[in-house]
């Protein structure tokens, strides 16, 4: 199978990927404060809230422990169709129909019977999170089965991020049109009143593209057959945690990446918030997924070229330090909605590269892992980085409805009923404590892992000399 199909595929697969993600991780929260409780009973609203986010991070933060087991389950599959498509389509099919359901008010229960309400959510919720979790390490821990080659390596890393690019910053874009629209038609709204049929009409559109990318990447790609890849035993359960921290180079990137996926996760999902409620202009909002969008396919293409003359460690660390001039500016731009979109395009710009540099660091660490324990670990692996995205989105759903509930941000709220002490509340939110973050986790990156491209390459001549000799002993 070609090369050019293969990455068109997974490109396609990356793209619905990211929207579902996007709108788990960053708009359901939305949903959640500013449409789904939205009686006349504020206390009511505030604490049905409080009660969807506890129980949404819990589940999340529970689940996530298992991830590394079902990296586990995908890496000792084996079916005629390899081991990781059957995972990626079973995951998009459930989770695709779960997350349909959670943007409902289930029948009316949030007001006839939120006690019932909550135990339905909470079970829809744990289902569309445990298939989510199978179809992302699916897909994501694929890379290195597709290739050992870290340079093919890089380029379906790029085509990946490039579609997952376009695919979450598409989100911003079409959203608030997307659901005003469907609400005009199925609710009769005018203006720009968005309504719950609007959502649920959005978040049907989003099921569609992810599962339709899914069954793309399932057909167009192939996994690659080799001699380091044929040296692979099954992995008993009781043994996933310790392969993980065994490999100090997985862990050690893990903890940067955490931090920093934190402090991204955070800006960006308050960042819908930013322009409803500080700025009180939402029609500028997709501005922002057109300025990400544009600046992703540029950042993203950008990336062999880049990586190729400074390599992964100066990506990381020096766009971090881009991505700090953004939050400086942000802080000052004000209501200034073109300073606004200057910081984001500032902010936005290298996370792709970012990404990609952790991404293709975590890749390499299989060969790693591989050379020093003397197992080979692709799922389980790669298991950790999507861990680390769930972890980071869970806590930061904690957060955003914090800073939402902190700053008076929910139900009917306008930005002229925000105080100056609630808005600088919120700054703290969404800039302040995301710099700490993302300066520590440019500090570890930097003094802490050292797989760099040289390292990864040594490895795995070591690796072929030898499994070769075992192979001929």
């Amino acid at each position: 199978m070609g090369h050019t199909k293969q990455y068109t595929s997974f490109a396609a697969g990356a793209f619905g990927h990211d929207m579902f993600y996007a709108t788990l991780s960053t708009y359901l929260m939305l949903f959640v404060t500013s449409q789904l409780f939205d009686t006349s009973d504020a206390a009511f609203n505030a604490r049905m809230i409080s009660y969807v986010t506890i129980m949404m991070m819990v589940i999340r933060l529970i689940e996530i422990a298992f991830d590394p087991l079902i990296g586990g389950m995908v890496d000792n599959t084996n079916s005629k169709w390899g081991k990781f498509k059957p995972w990626l389509l079973i995951g998009a099919g459930v989770s695709s129909v779960m997350l349909i359901i959670i943007f409902t008010n289930f029948g009316g229960l949030t007001t006839k019977n939120p006690v019932l309400y909550l135990i339905l959510f909470g079970i829809s919720f744990v289902i569309l999170d445990i298939f989510y979790s199978f179809k992302d390490i699916a897909f994501w821990s694929m890379l290195p089965a597709l290739s050992v080659d870290s340079k093919v390596r890089g380029k379906f890393g790029t085509i990946g991020r490039f579609g997952s690019t376009l695919g979450a910053q598409s989100v911003p874009i079409f959203i608030f049109p997307l659901i005003i629209f469907l609400s005009k038609t199925f609710s009769g709204s005018t203006g720009e009143e968005k309504t719950r049929a609007g959502w649920l009409g959005f978040a049907i559109v989003v099921a569609v593209v992810s599962f339709l990318g899914a069954l793309a990447t399932a057909f167009g790609t192939k996994e690659e057959k080799n001699i380091i890849r044929e040296d692979t035993q099954k992995t008993r359960f009781r043994d996933v945690f310790k392969v993980i921290a065994q490999n100090d180079q997985l862990m050690w990137l893990a903890l940067s990446y955490f931090l920093f996926a934190l402090s991204y996760v955070v800006t960006n999902s308050l960042m819908a918030y930013y322009f409803q409620y500080v700025l009180g202009n939402t029609s500028a909002f997709s501005m922002v997924g057109v300025i990400t969008a544009i600046l992703g396919i540029i950042s993203v293409s950008l990336f062999p070229t880049v990586v190729a003359l400074i390599k992964r460690r100066a990506i990381y660390v020096g766009g971090i330090a881009m991505m700090l001039l953004g939050y400086l500016l942000f802080i000052f731009a004000g209501q200034n909605v073109i300073m606004v979109l200057i910081s984001v395009a500032i902010f936005f710009f290298p996370y792709p590269m970012i990404f990609l540099a952790a991404l293709m660091t975590i890749t390499d660490s299989v060969e790693y892992g591989q050379l020093k324990n003397g197992t080979r670990n692709e799922s389980v692996t790669l298991s950790v980085r999507p861990l680390i995205d769930k972890l980071a989105g869970a806590i930061a759903n904690g957060v955003v409805a914090l800073a939402a509930v902190h700053a008076g941000m929910i139900g009917s709220a306008k930005p002229s009923s925000i105080s100056s002490g609630e808005l600088l509340t919120f700054k703290t939110y969404m800039f302040y404590t995301p710099i700490v973050l993302i300066i520590i986790a440019a500090l570890v990156y930097l003094l802490k892992v050292s797989l760099t491209e040289k390292k990864h390459a040594e490895v795995v001549n070591d690796l072929e000399k030898k499994l070769t000799a075992k192979k001929e002993a």
